[in-house]
């Protein structure tokens, strides 16, 4: 995945947000300013006044040797203090008062300089123990995304109002108090991958830095550790949520901090991608075109480009299809031009039935077929094509039917909403004020394409090796592994084949639970959904702690 064309967490676009306030709202708050526990340590210079807000920190130009002007960003790092709010919201029922806190969080050098700074919003709940609350850290992947739609779609207290299934409503859009929050269950941290959100580096080189597996651990790992220190959580159990790369670093993260004397009590992982061999479509890499088979079938079903009699049970259809795509479709691929004629055009018959797409389409792509393809052929007949995060969506190509190179309808639908809506709630509600754009995904001429994939040198890139090594090393570990049938992104029946590969003995096999969806990537744009999300994860979280707790 050198090109980051499989895993977007959200969408695989480099986009920037102009800081656009919107029409400021009725205030639903009161704001407060005080400093956290130990919020300059000893190696810090002295804590800055608090403003009732932090300040604009603006890009500044850089200067290169010699004097000239160099084209690079430079960004003011300086700690302050975060922006503190008290807040109520209607949560499974019950009217829950929390503290909101946003800021930012320093990574520093060995010589106590900061050299980036991490974005968050935390939340919690009031009248609790601290000390003993679980306690969440989410983040959405990219590798180049922040985490607003964890955020705003899933965990925080307030999320963005879709349409029931997920689909897009007409704007001005709105924010409703989310039912659904895992607040009333667990504090929560929601954190923004640096280059992305309002997390700086602070200039183009540092940035550098961080852009790769082991750099974002390394900033990831190292924004916890402060955390649960400034805000005294360290007798707190420990949840990490990750969606997408989220997942590959959760996984990584596990192992990371396990050797750092972090341990956690349980890891959800939504829409997984560990192991990048599941997912990058390649002429020597057939695995990809035989895991994302049965997704296909979900999603041919879902438009009715399936004959009657496999729609009428999916569950014995899914089943049904893994099984060929795991054994005669998996055999024929293998084979490959050694193929008879006529075992290839059975495999082109079932592979045509089972998919909805024509035989010469089959027959065209030598019986691979890639995300692009799928999603463009399957109704081209309506010419319309279907989405590549949630096969749900549909939508003509911008372009025109032959013109537009790869178009994903879910972006479209969902992208203005929640991009409009977070912006408007961290600076209205939460108070978070700073002239800097919002980065939905990261900026900065591309860098993020230049992705340091790491074990990537050894095959493909790989993070379950380290959720493997972290489980055997705490048996009291748990995993909880969530997926949707629709999600073109990381295919459920990859994120399966993972899992089944992680060499775990029994008694350390018993420590994952795996739930599904009837929704895409986000599972959580569904409302349905969503609900049985929340279950489940609530379920899962007090299955990982001990008695008392």
């Amino acid at each position: 995945m050198r090109t980051c064309g499989v895993v977007m967490s959200v969408f695989m676009l480099t986009v920037a947000l102009l800081a656009q306030q919107a029409k400021p709202a009725k205030s639903r708050v009161k704001k407060t300013n005080p400093t956290p526990q130990a919020t300059q340590p000893e190696s810090s210079p002295a804590a800055v006044p608090a403003p009732s807000a932090p300040p604009a920190t603006p890009a500044k130009p850089g200067t290169a040797e010699g004097g000239k002007e160099s084209k690079e960003l430079h960004y003011d790092v300086a700690e302050v203090p975060p922006v503190v709010t008290h807040q109520q919201a209607t949560i499974n029922g019950r009217m829950l008062r929390y503290t909101a806190t946003a800021g930012r969080l320093p990574v520093k050098r060995a010589d106590g300089k900061i050299e980036a700074e991490m974005f968050f919003v935390a939340y919690t709940l009031d009248g609790e123990n601290a000390a003993q609350r679980p306690l969440t850290f989410a983040f959405n992947g990219g590798p180049g995304s922040a985490s607003v739609w964890l955020h705003m779609g899933a965990l925080g207290p307030r999320r963005v109002v879709l349409q029931p299934q997920g689909f897009m409503p007409a704007s001005p859009y709105h924010l409703q108090d989310n039912q659904y929050s895992l607040l009333d269950k667990s504090d929560l941290v929601l954190v923004d991958a640096i280059a992305t959100g309002w997390s700086r580096a602070e200039d183009e080189a540092t940035t550098k830095k961080f852009l790769g597996v082991q750099g974002d651990l390394d900033a990831f790992g190292e924004f916890i550790r402060l955390y649960i220190t400034r805000y005294g959580r360290w007798g707190s159990p420990l949840f990490l949520f990750g969606e997408s790369y989220g997942t590959t670093r959760a996984a990584g993260l596990a192992g990371y901090l396990a050797e750092r004397g972090i341990s956690f009590n349980g890891i959800v992982l939504l829409s997984t991608a560990m192991d990048f061999q599941t997912l990058e479509f390649q002429k020597n890499n057939d695995l990809p075109y035989i895991l994302i088979i049965p997704s296909y079938t979900m999603i041919a079903a879902y438009h009715h480009k399936l004959a009657p009699e496999l729609t009428q049970d999916l569950a014995k259809t899914r089943a049904e299809v893994e099984q060929w795509a795991s054994t005669t479709y998996a055999q024929a691929l293998a084979k490959g031009d050694a193929m008879s004629p006529q075992e290839r055009q059975s495999v082109i018959d079932q592979m045509a039935r089972y998919t909805g797409l024509s035989k010469q389409v089959i027959d065209d792509a030598n019986l691979r077929i890639d995300v692009a393809q799928f999603t463009h052929y399957l109704l081209i007949d309506q010419k319309l094509r279907v989405g590549r995060l949630d096969g749900r969506f549909t939508g003509p190509d911008p372009q025109g039917l032959m013109d537009t190179p790869f178009y994903d309808p879910t972006e479209s639908a969902l992208m203005p909403p929640f991009t409009s809506m977070f912006n408007n709630y961290v600076r209205n509600d939460l108070g978070y004020k700073t002239d800097m754009p919002y980065y939905v995904f990261a900026m900065g001429e591309g860098l993020w394409r230049h992705w340091d994939w790491g074990s990537a040198v050894k095959g493909f890139p790989d993070t379950a090796t380290a959720l493997r090594e972290a489980m055997v090393k705490d048996p009291y570990l748990k995993v909880m592994v969530l997926e949707g049938y629709y999600d073109l992104a990381t295919p459920y029946y990859a994120a399966d084949y993972v899992i089944n590969h992680l060499d775990l003995p029994p008694n350390f096999r018993k420590n994952i639970s795996v739930e599904t969806y009837d929704s895409g990537h986000m599972a959580y744009v569904n409302e349905q959904a969503l609900a049985k999300m929340k279950q489940d994860t609530v379920r899962f979280m007090d299955a990982s702690m001990p008695a008392g707790h």
